[in-house]
C-alpha cells in the first residue's frame, strides 16, 4: 500500500477531544444509572423522555451524536498508537480522514485493528447504553445511539466501497469479505435498532418538545 503522507496536524488535540467526549459519553450514562438507583418523589406519565420540556434537546441531540463521531475517531487514534503506528490527519478527496501510519501490505494484522477500531467502540458504546440499568431516554443518549447506528449505515453502504473505507480495509486485511465485514457490523446495528424500537423509553425517536407542549417528530434538514 503506498502511504499517503501529508502534513501532520495536532493529532494529539483530535485524540484529547475525542477521548473527552467519550468520556462524558460514559459519565453521562453513570450519571443517570445513579438517579434511576435512587427514589424519585416524581413519577413520570411515560418512560419517554420526550415528554419532558426541554429547550436544549436539540442541542444535546446533536453533542451526543458528534460525541459518537469522535469516539469512532479515538478509537482509530488509540488503535494505531496501540499497535506501534504513528496516526495522522489528512484529507482524501476533500474528506478529513485519520490514516494508521502503517503499510497494510507489511502490517495487515495491525491495519485490520486499526480499520475496525472505530466501529468497534461505536457499537460497544451503543451496546453499554442499551446494556447498564439507567434513566433512559435522554437527548444526548439518543444522540449517542443514532451516531453510532448512522456511521454503520454508512460505512455498509454508501462508504462501502471508498478507496479509505474502514470496510475496504478490513476487507482487505483479513479472509473476511465487504460482504461479510458489512453483515457483521450490520446485524449488531439492526439488534440495536429493534431494541430501540421496542424499548418505551426511546418512543419517538426523532422527537423534540415543542415550545406550546406538544412535540416535534422527524427530522428538518435546512
Amino acid at each position: 500500500m503506498r502511504v499517503l503522507r501529508f502534513a501532520n496536524v495536532t493529532i494529539s488535540r483530535l485524540l484529547s477531544a475525542a477521548l473527552l467526549s467519550l468520556s462524558l459519553s460514559l459519565a453521562t450514562v453513570a450519571r443517570s444509572a445513579a438517579q434511576a438507583a435512587s427514589p424519585s418523589p416524581v413519577v413520570a406519565q411515560a418512560g419517554d423522555s420526550t415528554q419532558r420540556p426541554s429547550t436544549h434537546f436539540k442541542t444535546r441531540f446533536v453533542l451526543g451524536f458528534i460525541s459518537s463521531i469522535l469516539a469512532h475517531e479515538a478509537g482509530h487514534v488509540v488503535a494505531s498508537y496501540a499497535v506501534g503506528g504513528h496516526p495522522y490527519f489528512g484529507f482524501d478527496k476533500g474528506r478529513p480522514t485519520v490514516y494508521s501510519g502503517l503499510d497494510a501490505d507489511l502490517e495487515p494484522h495491525k491495519q485490520f485493528i486499526f480499520s475496525s477500531a472505530g466501529l468497534t467502540v461505536q457499537t460497544l458504546m451503543d451496546e453499554l447504553i442499551l446494556d447498564i440499568p439507567h434513566s433512559r431516554g435522554g437527548a444526548f443518549e439518543r444522540g449517542l445511539l443514532a451516531g453510532g447506528i448512522a456511521t454503520t449505515a454508512f460505512y455498509i453502504t454508501l462508504g462501502r466501497n471508498a478507496s479509505v473505507s474502514d470496510v475496504t480495509f478490513m476487507a482487505r486485511t483479513s479472509s473476511l469479505s465487504k460482504t461479510q465485514v458489512s453483515l457483521i457490523f450490520g446485524a449488531v446495528a439492526a439488534s440495536h435498532v429493534l431494541r430501540i424500537h421496542y424499548d418505551d423509553h426511546y418512543a419517538h425517536f426523532f422527537a423534540a418538545p415543542s415550545e406550546r407542549g406538544g412535540m416535534k417528530v422527524g427530522m428538518v434538514v435546512k
